[in-house]
């Protein structure tokens, strides 16, 4: 009977084991409101944007999709009946909760159960303020040009450069402050890519060896290795 027992135990712990290896994701949705339709958990692979599952409901607003990955990366859910509408997330091991509103659907989503998609919406936060200054400029100076005001476009695209340089500061001070964590290379790559390429190698020399082996850790490697062999 012992012996039956230990194998038993030595069964679950490989099963155990084996799951922990291949990295499941399980998203728990809600989208209220939305009563019959089809649901897509989507990524991309290289370059194309591919479902890697989907459910369809009828009667019901709550799914679950799952995926196996082998480090964090960005998701995204799609409809059916929204097709130019996305809820974006940094999806990673374990169990996440996504609730939305159909009439909202991408605006109104809330993401709980990742620890890299808590610090995305944090470097989101600070970083619409620069966009939308940014905007801003970009009205001032149509303004400027329309009147001829060569002064004050000149002005203008100089307090542009600053913010942008600043913008760039940020993005490389937020990466440097969660250098352990898979967001670093991602806003690297997504924010920092026309920047000084000291910048870039700045954040990746901050990585932690397990975030430079992550997808987004080892894409930006191979990135920065691109630009010095075009320089």
């Amino acid at each position: 009977m012992k012996k039956i027992f230990s194998s038993l135990f030595i069964i679950t712990l490989l099963i155990s084991c084996s799951k922990n290896k291949t990295g499941s994701m399980v998203v728990n949705g809600n989208i209220d409101g939305l009563k019959k339709g089809t649901v897509y958990l989507q990524k991309y692979k290289d370059t194309l944007l591919v479902s890697v599952d989907s459910v369809q409901l009828n009667g019901l607003n709550t799914f679950v999709l799952v995926d196996e990955l082998e480090s964090p990366e960005i998701y995204f859910i799609t409809l059916d009946k929204k097709a130019d509408e996305r809820i974006t997330f940094f999806g990673e091991k374990g169990e996440l909760t996504v609730n939305s509103k159909l009439d909202k659907f991408s605006t109104s989503a809330k993401i709980t159960g990742s620890k890299n998609q808590e610090k995305l919406e944090e470097f989101n936060d600070i970083y619409r303020q620069f966009n939308s200054k940014q905007l801003d400029f970009i009205k001032e100076k149509f303004e400027a040009t329309k009147i001829n005001d060569t002064a004050a476009l000149s002005n203008i695209e100089k307090n542009e450069a600053n913010l942008i340089k600043r913008k760039y500061y940020y993005t490389t001070n937020f990466s440097i402050q969660n250098a352990d964590k898979e967001i670093a290379p991602y806003i690297a790559l997504t924010e920092l890519y026309n920047a000084n390429i000291k910048l870039l190698d700045t954040v990746n020399n901050s990585l932690t060896n397990e975030i430079k082996a992550s997808k987004y850790g080892v894409e930006l490697e191979k990135f920065i290795n691109d630009i010095r062999k075009k320089e």
